[in-house]
């Protein structure tokens, strides 16, 4: 009876509450609460930079553009209607298989045209008559997409071609057959971006326009519409 009577006594006792817990030191908070503060922005609290804004180029196209073409071509679904896809600006120096220091101010100078930082391109293969090896640094190329090419395409029509002296309009002769045209420029000065005082030789460029046009017609078409100079077709 003595052993029933204490065991009933224990189970009587109210049962032992959990310690409180200790409180939090100031200045410092749990992890759940860490994780909550960088949502505004960046790692460092800064507000994420807004890229909402796309190029007038770009913009004018879809909202534009396109719908015209849709229509002058004939076609029926608005995903065939042809549209920019890249454009390669590539610039030979030839001078840089005596010295390769004067490829330095050409990758410089590309840069600064194309807001991009330029690949440079060594030779495919040995050419005795030109004293070239292979895998010898003989110039640089950029490829743009996106915002990036539809930027300098703007500035390429609206400023820097019409600062070319006696300018009357490009050939529209230099499509490749499937869609793709290149122009070539003899002078980097014509981009507002180049300082004259600083340009020791001039250097030309290559500057080809990539669609996804099937025909050289379609390309046309799509070039004529963003607003490429082309000449006539008796001035060819």
């Amino acid at each position: 009876m003595a052993a029933k009577e204490s065991k009933d006594a224990k189970a009587k006792q109210p049962a032992k509450q959990p310690a409180k817990q200790a409180a939090k030191p100031a200045g410092k908070k749990s992890k759940g609460e860490a994780d909550e503060a960088p949502e505004q922005g960046s790692k460092s609290g800064r507000p994420k930079a807004n890229n909402a804004a796309s190029a007038r180029l770009r913009t004018r196209y879809y909202e534009e553009l396109r719908p015209a073409l849709l229509k002058e071509l004939g076609l029926t679904n608005p995903m065939a209607v042809p549209r920019l896809e890249k454009v390669v600006v590539n610039m030979g120096v030839g001078e840089a298989t005596q010295n390769a220091k004067v490829l330095d101010p050409a990758v410089a100078e590309l840069a600064q045209i194309t807001g991009q930082k330029p690949v440079v391109t060594k030779a495919k293969k040995s050419i005795a008559a030109f004293k070239v090896r292979e895998g010898m640094p003989i110039g640089c190329m950029v490829t743009l997409r996106g915002d990036r090419m539809y930027e300098f395409l703007d500035r390429l029509l609206n400023v820097a071609l019409p600062r070319v002296r006696d300018f009357r309009g490009v050939p529209t002769r230099s499509f490749d057959g499937r869609g793709n045209y290149t122009l070539g420029l003899r002078d980097q000065l014509i981009f507002p971006e180049i300082d004259y005082s600083k340009v020791e030789h001039q250097k030309g460029m290559n500057i080809t326009i990539v669609t996804t046009a099937t025909s050289d017609e379609q390309a046309l078409a799509l070039l004529k519409a963003i607003g490429v100079p082309f000449r006539p077709a008796n001035a060819n």
